[in-house]
């Protein structure tokens, strides 16, 4: 039997030692490295008993257990302090103090001393001086410096009371951040949204989602916003609305300025305000709103509609004012004042709408049309009756036109008062009182209505009646006086009234058409100055 070599039995030694402890260095625990590599250990400071147990890592803390860690002490009953993570758990009266500022309680504490988070669970109360927010499950993070929860909780300072499904909470800057199911409760208010950031300090709610504001004097929707729940100052974007506290009336436009405790509105960019009792919408760029006297202001392309009629009133001015009481409603118009219905038609310098006696008062220039009818003074009363108008009031100086649709010819009544009645939207009675003058075209009865010539009278008195817009009847007293020219031997001059001028190119011909320049022409076509008529314009 041949004997092996010495040194083949040396060589073959060697290599089984070397395989055996490898096998023993891959068999021992591996240590894994802090996430932080420049961490620092979570230090125990206190415990009633130390014990360890066969098989588990962590050190078993028993009775008033105080740990530290960077500036933060943690104060349980018992805890598991595992050394190797620089981790523990801590159960039971849960208590984490970080300076004088942030104390945190729970029944359930997870720590990890790398990343420095904290996770508690069940009955979480965490407080920051003046605030409180109460959940069932909060992580904070203490290198953020943020605590956030994300199965409902709720933040309490000395205003509001703030609920929400997820919130997040930043003790330094004092901003909250609430999302889903978010609910503000305030003495006076409450706050619904979607997504709302609130300072704890400044006690200002920013809104950043569709919410819902809710209190004794209405509500408002916005999605963009913020709001002072100190002063009820409240800046709202986005064509948010305001509604009074019975849904009568609403405000909207693009900015809002709004004061809850004051009630005043003020509006940038389309504006609209309607109050759907007295059956008004008021319009423009701009605009103000005082919900507890209920005055409205709109200026900047304004205009008002009023529909408590069956035939609505469409209005435009520069500057435009509504006036309520507990029933009624005012419309005040300034300059460049254009109306339309209908059935009338009109412009002037200033106008004043009183619903409750049913009155337009149109004051500097005005004029109105009714058809083939123009009339103007210096002061015109317009009556309406429901759904029609029932009668114009002319004062101090009046003169009716009425265009006969044959070119040049118009048939025209002026005095120092007048009073024209309607029927059914049209002019069925004219009455003149003082210095009434007239001048008609007269028809030859057959059957195409021949023109016999222009009759004009003079009397103190006159008045005329009405049908299918022609003259039924014409009737003069006290001092009369009457002559009838031909056609062919009339003058130019002879067929106008003093201070005659027909204006219909002012006349708003459909609702929108109220937005026009009162801006009236001479003979040549160049723009003139508006003119005030007087009593120089009356024959005496």
């Amino acid at each position: 039997m041949t004997k092996q070599p010495h040194s083949h039995i040396q060589f073959k030694g060697i290599l089984l030692l070397s395989v055996l402890f490898v096998l023993m260095l891959s068999a021992r625990p591996q240590q894994p490295p802090p996430v932080n590599s420049g961490a620092k250990i979570v230090e125990l400071r206190q415990a009633g008993s130390l014990n360890k147990r066969d098989n588990f890592d962590a050190q078993i803390l028993i009775d008033s257990v105080i740990l530290y860690h960077e500036g933060a002490y943690m104060f349980c009953d018992s805890a598991y302090l595992f050394e190797q993570t620089n981790t523990f758990e801590a159960f039971s009266n849960v208590r984490m103090e970080q300076g004088d500022t942030i104390f945190v309680y729970g029944d359930y504490l997870h720590y990890n001393g790398n990343t420095r988070l904290a996770r508690l669970r069940d009955n979480i109360r965490m407080e920051d001086k003046q605030v409180t927010l109460f959940t069932d499950s909060l992580n904070y993070d203490r290198e953020a410096n943020l605590g956030y929860y994300f199965d409902g909780g709720m933040l309490v300072d000395e205003k509001n009371e703030l609920t929400s499904f997820w919130g997040q909470y930043d003790p330094v800057s004092k901003d909250a951040l609430f999302s889903d199911s978010v609910k503000l409760i305030n003495e006076d208010y409450t706050i619904f949204s979607d997504t709302l950031k609130y300072n704890t300090e400044t006690k200002v709610a920013d809104i950043l989602g569709p919410s819902t504001i809710v209190s004794d004097s209405g509500f408002i929707y916005t999605s963009h916003g913020w709001y002072n729940t100190d002063t009820d100052d409240a800046r709202l974007f986005d064509r948010s609305q305001i509604y009074s506290n019975d849904s009568a009336k609403v405000l909207i436009g693009d900015t809002i300025f709004y004061n809850r405790g004051t009630g005043l509105g003020e509006v940038f960019g389309n504006m609209y305000m309607e109050d759907f009792e007295r059956k008004a919408i008021l319009r423009g760029n701009y605009g103000t709103y005082n919900e507890k006297t209920e005055y409205g202001m709109a200026t900047d392309s304004a205009y008002a509609i009023d529909y408590s009629q069956s035939d609505s009133l469409f209005l435009h001015g520069d500057t435009l004012k509504i006036l309520t009481d507990s029933i009624y409603k005012d419309i005040k118009a300034y300059y460049n004042v254009r109306f339309y219905r209908d059935d009338m038609q009109g412009v002037c310098d200033s106008m004043n709408y009183v619903q409750k006696d049913s009155i337009l008062y149109l004051i500097g220039n005005p004029v109105i049309w009714n058809k083939s009818n123009q009339i103007l003074g210096n002061q015109i009363d317009v009556y309406l009756n429901d759904s029609t108008v029932d009668k114009a009031h002319v004062r101090d100086y009046a003169l009716a036109i009425q265009d006969r649709q044959t070119s040049g010819q118009y048939n025209q009544i002026s005095g120092r008062d007048m009073k024209a009645f309607f029927e059914e939207n049209e002019l069925r009675h004219v009455l003149v009182e003082g210095n009434a003058e007239s001048l008609y075209y007269l028809m030859e009865e057959d059957s195409v209505q021949t023109v016999i010539g222009l009759n004009k009278t003079e009397s103190a008195y006159l008045s005329m009646d009405f049908r299918d817009d022609e003259m039924q009847k014409l009737k003069l007293w006290s001092a009369t006086k009457a002559v009838t020219t031909p056609l062919s031997q009339l003058n130019a001059d002879e067929s106008k009234l003093k201070g005659f001028m027909w204006l219909d190119y002012l006349r708003p011909r459909h609702r929108m058409d109220i937005f026009r320049r009162n801006e009236r022409q001479g003979p040549d076509s160049e723009v003139q100055a508006p003119r005030r008529f007087s009593r120089d314009d009356v024959v005496e």
